[in-house]
């Protein structure tokens, strides 16, 4: 499938720091060393609804990891994945009487507008679970001679025991990956799985639910492994940083790099694992479950300008839980007006500083609200004193655009 339209990023002069970020694995920065070209993969939405704050978020934190490695003279090879056949998919349509494909390619299709609007930089591969089957069949029967994988009544699980290095994106106790698989979509007590944290990487057709005749027979894919088969066709093993929120870590991203470093006998399967906290709203994580949502389409239609809602999401790092309030929108207009009335006088206060301090800031974990604190003083300056660089306000609308997204 096809993805968005890429926005330019203007160039800037000199060149940026290497991207430092927060590996979950490892529980500490990591330094990236990508070469010439940076490779990363995301996952997608599973397209049952519309684009929430809590995805703008995300895909906000991966588009600035993608702008520091152009700044720094990097290609990037971003993949991303829509998980467009799935149980809570095939619910919600049974639930509101649609067609499930028809549900899928109007909500991606929405997705991709939101994307757009908020100038989000595209994937090269944007890449649908149900035309990534003739990638995932032949991963499963790879596993299954590997006898890492089993069948159970026409299922087939993957064995957990079967990767050594089980347990280390995450770094959960027993306990709380039990829990958690148990809370987000896995089947911890089915009986006969040899070990209750098994996966489904096949599942046997349901009655009234779509399946594909393969060699793995008449059924779908399970989740995890449709992302380990799309990032290894496009991206290969040891790609720079896998990402996510932050509620992929386990079981999701765990999975996923069982399932690869199986399949390839290599490690790590990405070598960092980076992942973006929850947006809450009325004290409870914005999730399409609970339906306490704030959608990016909803506030654009609203007459929104998208760069307001990309400063919103801007004003919170990345790794932070936060919670969503009509101020946090109001701060982000009164600073976008702020900034373009600072930008469009003809000069202003040298604006190289505010440039360093920008990519300063980014390349330390993406920190982004330092980032704006950067731009805010330079506005603050250029209101109470101005300045005789002709270049200068140019330059700040250049860097606004380039490493944060945001069009003055």
């Amino acid at each position: 499938m096809h993805a968005w339209p890429a926005s330019e990023v203007p160039a800037l002069p000199g060149k940026g720091s290497p991207l430092r970020i927060h590996d979950t694995a490892t529980g500490g920065l990591q330094t990236t060393e990508p070469g010439p070209t940076a490779r990363i993969y995301v996952c997608g939405i599973t397209p049952y609804d519309a684009t929430h704050l809590g995805h703008a978020a995300t895909y906000n934190a991966f588009d600035l990891a993608q702008r520091v490695w152009i700044d720094a003279g990097h290609e990037v090879h971003y993949v991303q994945n829509v998980t467009d056949v799935d149980d809570p998919l095939l619910e919600r349509a049974v639930a509101t009487g649609q067609d499930w494909v028809a549900l899928a390619e109007r909500e991606t299709a929405l997705f991709r507008e939101d994307m757009t609007a908020l100038r989000m930089l595209p994937p090269r591969e944007y890449v649908g679970a149900v035309e990534s089957i003739p990638l995932i069949v032949p991963l499963v029967q790879d596993l299954l001679a590997k006898g890492a994988a089993y069948e159970l009544d026409g299922d087939i699980y993957f064995s957990v025991e079967s990767d050594p290095a089980f347990g280390s994106v995450s770094r959960y106790s027993p306990a709380e990956m039990l829990r958690f698989f148990g809370e987000r979509g896995g089947d911890p007590d089915r009986p006969g799985k040899k070990h209750c944290l098994d996966p489904l990487l096949w599942l046997a057709a349901r009655p009234g639910e779509p399946a594909w005749d393969t060699a793995l027979g008449h059924g779908r894919p399970g989740w995890h492994i449709e992302c380990v088969a799309i990032a290894l066709r496009y991206l290969g093993i040891g790609f720079d940083v896998q990402g996510g929120g932050s509620d992929l870590a386990f079981p999701h991203h765990e999975m996923g790099a069982a399932h690869g470093q199986v399949a390839t006998g290599e490690h790590p399967f990405a070598k960092a694992y980076v992942h973006a906290g929850m947006v809450a709203l009325d004290g409870e994580k914005m999730s399409k479950s609970r339906g306490n949502l704030v959608f990016v389409s909803r506030l654009r239609k609203d007459g929104v300008d998208p760069a307001a809602i990309r400063l919103a999401l801007l004003a919170h790092h990345y790794r932070s839980d936060w919670e969503w309030t009509a101020g946090d929108l109001e701060d982000a207009q009164a600073r976008l007006a702020r900034w373009r009335a600072a930008v469009s006088r003809p000069d202003g206060p040298d604006a190289l500083p505010t440039l360093a301090a920008v990519r300063a800031a980014l390349s330390h974990d993406l920190d982004a609200p330092a980032a704006l604190a950067a731009i805010d003083a330079w506005a603050d300056l250029q209101t109470a004193e101005g300045g005789d660089e002709t270049s200068a306000p140019g330059l700040i609308s250049r860097t606004a655009d380039a490493l944060l997204g945001v069009a003055l």
